[in-house]
């Protein structure tokens, strides 16, 4: 019998070099895509124990899994760290009961092993102070969900953060309720903080997350008081969906100057309102719907409210500051009144106005929401305790 070129050199034996340089490669977690399994310590007890299997892609055997293909010839590298991935037992056996390699062909798993690799190379290769846990938080507007793609949140925060972990932290849920109903905002707000407490509070508390990256798209009430929960203690980056050119990716300056107004009420005696009329104007008429014409009015605005004016983090942090001085004044003109909010605004102004709130010496805010279905602004959420 003829042995091809090479064979005759090729044992089953895999040289210690080639499985240390395999450990490394694969970070020391298995290889198959979705397991990302720690293969040197028990799941369950935690000790230190070796799970690992060197999984050929190409199989030694003629006969085994994938047959030999570009190795048929010169067999030499099949023991190769080019040709081996590092497995837990399951999904070794897995990839190799498909004989033929139809489910699990060799591309797919070459495919698999260079985007595990070159996960591992980057994510170790970053600083930890460039680390970020992204946040992703969706739910109903109107009558339209919002869709987060988590690849999109990846793209926008590179180069100056990478993600801490494989995937996004999610707080969102899956709403059968429409934003007009009043168990939208109570079921909305109870998952909101339930999720926070579970999947980001729990986190820094135990040490495991100190950056996070945040991506959202929802109601303004809902934005707030996700701000809220973050606090401005937290180190936090906001990012704000763009219409024109599509994506989250800031800008690195404003594409025009423009300067934020403050338009304040003749006389301070009637209830304390607050209107943002930034991406779009409020007329003051549908606030007197909503209170009365006694109302104290405070509008923060912008010379042409427009829907794509938020560009760059400069203007961002020019909002902050606006914002965090106007409640100041309204909190000496006013003292503990509850604070009314209308809100036109972008995503990370609502964000970061929740941010900006000082439970201690802010009264409570009462948010409220632009419905078409109900005919104009209706109560949605309170922020802040009430009681005297």
């Amino acid at each position: 019998m003829l042995k091809h070129e090479g064979e005759a050199h090729t044992t089953r034996h895999i040289p210690q070099r080639v499985t240390h340089e395999l450990w490394a490669l694969a970070g020391g977690r298995c290889q198959f895509r979705g397991c990302n399994k720690l293969l040197y310590r028990s799941p369950v007890t935690q000790e230190r124990v070796n799970n690992a299997q060197r999984a050929h892609i190409y199989s030694y055997s003629a006969d085994g899994a994938r047959g030999r293909g570009l190795y048929a010839r010169r067999t030499k590298g099949l023991n190769s760290t080019k040709n081996l991935m590092l497995m837990c037992h399951g999904c070794h056996t897995l990839i190799d009961r498909d004989i033929l390699g139809e489910k699990y062909s060799a591309q797919l798993l070459q495919e698999w092993k260079r985007e595990h690799e070159i996960r591992i190379e980057r994510n170790t290769g970053v600083h930890p102070k460039r680390m970020s846990h992204i946040v992703l938080y969706g739910s109903r507007i109107n009558e339209q969900d919002s869709p987060l793609q988590e690849d999109e949140a990846t793209g926008a925060i590179f180069p100056g953060r990478y993600p801490a972990e494989n995937h996004a932290i999610n707080l969102s849920m899956k709403l059968e309720h429409e934003d007009n109903t009043p168990e939208f905002w109570v079921t909305e707000a109870t998952h909101l903080r339930n999720s926070f407490d579970r999947l980001v509070a729990r986190p820094i508390l135990e040490g495991r997350a100190s950056h996070f990256s945040l991506f959202a798209l929802a109601g303004i009430p809902l934005l707030v008081l996700l701000g809220s929960l973050f606090t401005d203690k937290r180190a936090v980056d906001v990012y704000q969906p763009r219409r024109n050119p599509r994506g989250w990716r800031w800008l690195r300056r404003a594409t025009q100057k423009f300067r934020f107004t403050l338009n304040r009420p003749k006389q301070a005696r009637g209830e304390p309102v607050l209107v943002f009329s930034l991406s779009g104007k409020i007329d003051y008429a549908r606030v007197h719907a909503a209170l009365g014409r006694q109302a104290a009015i405070w509008e923060l605005t912008i010379d042409e409210p427009y829907n794509d004016f938020l560009r760059s983090r400069d203007q961002l942090a020019l909002f902050c500051t606006s914002v965090r001085q106007l409640m100041e004044e309204i909190n000496r003109r006013h003292g503990r009144k509850p604070v009314h909010i209308f809100p036109a605004m972008p995503v990370a102004c609502a964000i970061e106005l929740g941010r900006l709130r000082m439970p201690q010496s802010d009264p409570p805010w009462i948010l409220y929401n632009q419905n078409n279905k109900l005919g104009g602004f209706t109560t949605a959420l309170t922020i802040g305790d009430q009681t005297p």
